[in-house]
């Protein structure tokens, strides 16, 4: 794989069985990503988008095929390599924010990188420094104290943005992040992400039904019978 490429699949295949039938979700899907590059994948419910997103993620395994960062497969990593290229190279964000209740902005979005150090307290100002950097890019550098159930849904959704990026990962993933906001609050967080895209760099694959936010990566890609095809605004 070329070094400007940030993620390449290879002839990647998914199904599942449901009692006697055998449902194809992905027949063979070939894709490269480019570092830096926002790519949105459209397409009807049903169709696998998710299913392709927990594939590129490691959070599920093909049954067939490659998925290769940086000359890494990750289909042929063993459980606890893998877990730890989900801690350290893939942010994920989700249509629903998944953050504690119980702690605040900051200790939410601090969390990935306390878990890694084994929360030594000799890198816990180092990590609370870049989890504020990171609120303040976010646009929540005045809430940083708040709790979730103090803030809105598109400030919690941005606390979900920052918590993705904590690990400084090589791609960030996200599956429906504007899905369970509403239209003006979610045109927020398509703001966000085209911001981040821009300022950062970040390599993105989001899968969405807002045509919105996918006007706003560089590319866009239709899943259609379980293969991907250029899709047109």
């Amino acid at each position: 794989m070329k070094a400007e490429y940030a993620l390449s699949i290879i002839d990647l295949h998914k199904s599942f069985t449901i009692g006697p039938e055998i449902i194809r979700v992905l027949t063979g899907i070939n894709l490269t990503v480019k570092k830096g590059e926002g790519l949105a994948i459209v397409g009807a419910s049903g169709t696998g988008k998710s299913t392709l997103l927990h594939l590129l993620g490691g959070l599920e395994k093909a049954d067939q095929g490659k998925i290769v960062y940086n000359s890494e497969d990750i289909c042929t990593m063993k459980n606890s390599k893998l877990a730890d290229f989900r801690n350290k190279k893939v942010g994920f964000v989700f249509q629903f924010h998944y953050l504690l209740p119980e702690f605040t902005a900051l200790e939410n979005v601090m969390m990935p990188a306390l878990i890694s150090s084994g929360k030594s307290s000799g890198q816990t100002n180092t990590i609370r420094q870049r989890t504020l950097d990171l609120l303040n890019a976010v646009g929540l550098e005045n809430r940083v104290s708040h709790k979730p159930g103090e803030l809105s849904g598109g400030e919690q959704q941005r606390v979900a943005v920052a918590r993705a990026l904590m690990m400084s990962p090589d791609i960030l993933l996200a599956d429906e992040p504007t899905g369970d906001l509403d239209p003006a609050t979610g045109e927020k967080v398509i703001d966000l992400f085209s911001d981040l895209k821009d300022s950062m760099g970040i390599t993105m694959v989001i899968v969405t039904h807002n045509l919105d936010l996918a006007g706003a990566m560089d590319r866009v890609l239709l899943l259609k019978g379980g293969q991907l095809e250029p899709f047109h605004l």
